[in-house]
């Protein structure tokens, strides 16, 4: 049993299968015990040649709150985002449609209409919130390596996300939070020669969050995966 008195997912199926996007969470934090068994557990992450290139921060309670507010004054304030890499902010074709049918969902599980501009906007500030969750994790890497070395960031944070739902905990990565490098550099005292790549809000769910209510289906194999011989 989980801190939280849940039953945490018991083989590697049910773990792949039950970890989702969670945007709402409880208030209560998660012991530093457990958190070390957890982020312990995400060292595993392979990487090439074993280089491990990622560099974690973590905020909790206070430090995580204090995080919180000046990533929502940055949106408020209109500063402009500044990410250390760019991102394609425009999909297109099946990507597209993908997104749109992701939230369609995800608006429709929070009551918010097409042309509900009021409530669009609330929905993208609760990413600047970190959806209450009362941890965030920040990782980043070495400014001297390119995108390719990226693929390692992503395989652990893959790992320390599964980790979590191992130990029943909740997360949702956020690309939209590290848009704002300097500010979570400054909060965290890192070294200017990191480059911050994705935030991962974590803690319990919420489970009354209709936001949290939202499972959204993935392609068939035969769509994504070529099997020869």
């Amino acid at each position: 049993m989980t801190e939280n008195n849940t039953a945490s997912p018991a083989t590697f199926d049910e773990v792949i299968e039950q970890r989702k996007s969670v945007r709402g969470f409880l208030p209560k934090a998660i012991p530093k015990e457990e958190l070390h068994k957890i982020f312990a557990l995400a060292q595993q992450a392979p990487s090439n040649c074993n280089i491990q290139p990622w560099n974690v921060a973590v905020a909790s309670g206070e430090s995580c709150k204090a995080l919180r507010d000046k990533l929502v004054a940055a949106v408020e304030q209109q500063v402009a985002p500044n990410p250390d890499y760019s991102r394609t902010e425009r999909f297109e074709g099946v990507f597209r449609q993908r997104q749109v049918d992701t939230a369609v969902e995800l608006y429709n599980n929070m009551d918010i209409g097409r042309d509900d501009k009021e409530g669009r906007l609330w929905a993208m500030m609760r990413n600047f919130e970190l959806f209450d969750a009362p941890h965030i994790a920040f990782i980043s890497m070495p400014k001297i390596f390119n995108e390719s070395v990226a693929i390692d960031v992503g395989m652990y944070a893959q790992t320390l996300m599964l980790s979590m739902t191992a130990h029943g905990i909740g997360s949702c990565a956020q690309a939209s939070v590290s848009r704002y490098p300097d500010i979570i550099r400054e909060h965290f005292g890192l070294d200017d020669g990191l480059a911050v790549l994705i935030g991962i809000s974590f803690g319990y769910e919420d489970t009354s969050v209709p936001a949290n209510k939202t499972i959204v289906p993935r392609a068939n194999i035969e769509e994504e995966v070529l099997f020869l011989g």
